[in-house]
């Protein structure tokens, strides 16, 4: 949870962040000492003019520190606010890194990981999901749908009875799609369905769609997903345990024979490798299980420049 920095340990840090960057503190104090209990978020200033402000963009995370109390006084009080610190919660779309912690099936603590604010936490835009799965649907639609013309019907070509003299409509062909057995007029041939979608907004889409299961807290990191055996039930017993997952969507680098042998008769628990993975599965299943590996081959595919 990231900590507000009080005003004036903003001011004192003003030529530093009036040059647009942010150095470590224990660059600018040779007594800091660092601790895990706390993490702080350091704030570039990258001044983009919208409608007459300067917003802040591009948070990282810095390093982590400790209060007065826990380490002796190191870090400098009077640049401390006295006024105690309330971290808003349910605020996404601020950029800002998230530390998570690391497990696996046997629930072992595998420390902490850093998800970069610019893919985990990036601003919920529902018309952009919507805009995706459109896509999504649209380009697995087989479109071999297919209905004979009057071309293609087979039977006689020859005029069914005279033009005139019998008190009957006019008719030219058997074929035609007013009797039965005849042609269809306009149906669908088989054809493509798929439209072309920017790759800008597709991969804004996958962002969206990992943003929004880690504000969920339904984005769970697990070191690696090996599994002592291929039965099915280790897989049961580690599901029934988790409370409020319906289905499970595990996604690795290049995920273990075991583990496909062990899910592949639960249809609540799906894998994909990491290069497969999509907003349309996301969305499918309501706990996203995310490998190191396959978070790190992600935020690659999210930070590739992309050629035009």
């Amino acid at each position: 949870m990231a900590l507000s920095v009080s005003r004036r340990l903003l001011r004192s840090f003003g030529s530093v962040l009036a040059s647009g960057r942010c150095d470590s503190p224990s660059s600018l104090y040779p007594s800091f000492h660092a601790s895990l209990g706390d993490i702080l978020f350091c704030e570039e200033l990258s001044p983009i003019s919208k409608a007459g402000s300067s917003f802040l963009a591009n948070r990282r995370l810095l390093t982590s520190f400790s209060t007065p109390e826990s380490s002796g006084g190191a870090f400098p009080s009077n640049l401390l606010s006295a006024k105690p610190v309330v971290a808003s919660e349910g605020t996404i779309g601020l950029c800002q890194d998230l530390v998570i912690p690391v497990t696996n099936f046997h629930y072992e603590d595998k420390g902490f990981t850093v998800l970069p604010g610019d893919v985990f936490d990036v601003p919920i835009r529902k018309d952009i999901v919507h805009r995706v799965v459109l896509w999504q649907l649209a380009k697995r639609q087989q479109g071999t749908h297919s209905t004979k013309t009057i071309s293609e019907v087979s039977g006689t070509g020859r005029k069914p009875w005279n033009q005139k003299g019998t008190g009957r409509a006019r008719q030219g062909s058997l074929r035609s799609p007013q009797f039965r057995g005849g042609s269809t007029m306009h149906g669908p041939k088989p054809r493509s369905h798929a439209f072309k979608l920017n790759k800008k907004v597709r991969r804004l889409g996958l962002k969206i769609a990992l943003t929004a299961r880690a504000a969920e807290g339904k984005l769970l990191v697990f070191d690696d997903f090996e599994v002592p055996t291929h039965k099915t039930k280790n897989i049961v017993n580690y599901v029934q345990q988790m409370e409020n997952s319906k289905k499970l969507l595990l996604v690795d680098g290049i995920l273990p024979e075991k583990l496909k042998l062990a899910t592949q008769n639960l249809h609540y628990v799906n894998v994909l490798p990491a290069v497969g993975l999509n907003v349309y599965s996301i969305l499918q299943h309501d706990t996203l299980v995310m490998s190191r590996a396959a978070v790190n081959e992600i935020v690659e595919r999210m930070h590739t420049p992309i050629k035009r």
